[in-house]
């Protein structure tokens, strides 16, 4: 049920924002009275599951899930259709409109969805506002890992800037130390500038990031669940553990480290309740865990935002995640950081949705994948958004068009690069699962 789930959701919203990427070509199109021959979900190829002709456009659904597209008349695109480009150009068709028509019409999809990403974060902003833990205001310093320890970060670490910039919210300076060079960190009353290496940075990738640094917090219960060992054994929300076995425990990270070395043990356990100490007994399960869930609401704040304040908000989280997004290729195609062999696929990507219906996982995905989906469209290369518009773009600035040769040359090298990039993301997604099981 849980896969499915994940499918769905990813389903959804590459429906979504392939049809409104498209719509964003289309509208234009017409606009400039331009024939749209087809506007498909899903690539058609040899055979499509749906299509409906309404006008002179036909509409459909094809069976290959990896986008989808408009096919405008005169236009040479993946559909390689040079019969009728053999023939004198129509008044109706792409090739015949100015270049300025034809370059509103290439950059319509990516703008639609850049716009689409600002709405969804406005309103998100405006609903539910911001919620995050301060990255330059932890009380009690980070919690690393030997992933984190690699980096040059230790336990206790405050973080105060990443390549020398401060930082607002702790996710970001997660984000931040991944790309950047370098973490200035406060420890033991000190200043220390940190340089994250690149081999550091590797071990991150391989550990796909997984809590290699984390918040360091106070050990007090939010919730206990209902017939665990823990609620058998007395405690309750709000308690805040002072001591396991006589040892003295400040940190929840310190509690959990004895929960974890004391399977299948007996355990004492003092508590803090309404300013008293209590004494409680239970027996660790084997798999290390009492059925408690950590009170982190002491750390977290919330910015909220009215109607017109959300919006320039959107517009800046929106620019925010597509900076970060460009600064991605930097590691990425860093050999030292083999960033490259996490490069996720739709496989993976289905991994990484919500194992419940969430919505606000699922509008802060469409938005992030939608700021994605516009920056890679206008990469340089034939066969995507951008390639039309560094073509559209020589032809502005000489004032002559390539011509038909050269366009129809890049469109196969593009699509071909794309073809053999898909089969290798494909590959890396089904060698990850793979390596699970060696």
């Amino acid at each position: 049920m849980t896969l499915t789930i994940q499918i769905v959701q990813f389903v959804v919203i590459i429906s979504i924002l392939v049809i409104l990427h498209e719509f964003g070509h289309f509208l234009p199109a017409r606009y400039f009275k331009t024939k749209v021959e087809k506007f498909y979900l899903f690539f058609d190829w040899k055979f499509s599951l749906f299509k409906k002709k309404i006008g002179e456009t036909e509409y459909g659904i094809g069976w290959l899930p990896l986008g989808g597209y408009v096919k405008i008349a005169g236009m040479v695109d993946e559909s390689m259709d040079t019969e009728q480009l053999s023939k004198p150009p129509e008044p109706w068709e792409f090739r015949s409109k100015p270049a300025w028509q034809r370059l509103i019409i290439m950059l319509g999809g990516v703008t639609v969805n850049f716009f689409l990403a600002w709405i969804i974060y406005s309103l998100m902003l405006f609903s539910n506002g911001d919620t995050y833990i301060p990255a330059d205001s932890l009380k009690y310093g980070i919690l690393v890992d030997s992933v984190g320890q690699q980096l040059g970060l230790q336990t206790g670490d405050k973080i105060l800037a990443v390549d020398g910039k401060k930082t607002k919210k702790f996710s970001d300076a997660v984000l931040q130390m991944i790309l950047g060079d370098e973490v200035t960190v406060e420890r033991n009353g000190e200043q220390i500038v940190v340089p994250l290496s690149d081999e550091g940075k590797k071990t991150v990738f391989e550990q796909q990031g997984r809590n290699f640094v984390s918040y360091r917090s106070k050990p007090i219960i939010e919730e206990v669940t209902e017939q665990t060992v823990a609620s058998k054994g007395g405690m309750l929300p709000g308690d805040e553990i002072v001591g396991v076995n006589n040892q003295k425990i400040e940190y929840w990270d310190e509690f959990r480290e004895k929960i974890g070395n004391s399977s299948g043990e007996n355990i004492e356990v003092k508590v803090l309740r309404n300013g008293k100490i209590e004494n409680l007994s239970m027996k660790v399960p084997e798999e290390g865990a009492i059925g408690v869930r950590l009170n982190v609401e002491d750390l977290r704040v919330t910015d909220t935002y009215g109607f017109f304040a959300s919006i320039p908000a959107g517009f800046n989280k929106t620019i925010k995640v597509l900076t970060d997004q460009v600064r991605q290729f930097k590691v990425i195609f860093n050999a030292k950081t083999e960033a490259y062999k996490q490069v996720k696929g739709p496989i993976g990507i289905v991994e990484m949705m919500s194992p419940t219906w969430d919505w606000t996982f699922f509008w802060n995905f469409l938005a992030m994948f939608s700021v994605w989906l516009a920056f890679v469209n206008l990469l340089p290369i034939p066969a995507l958004d951008g390639g039309h518009v560094m073509f559209l773009l020589y032809e502005i600035v000489s004032g002559r068009p390539p011509s038909q040769k050269v366009l129809e040359t890049g469109q196969i090298i593009g699509f071909i690069f794309l073809l053999a990039l898909m089969a290798i993301i494909f590959g890396n997604d089904i060698w990850n699962i793979v390596k699970r099981f060696l």
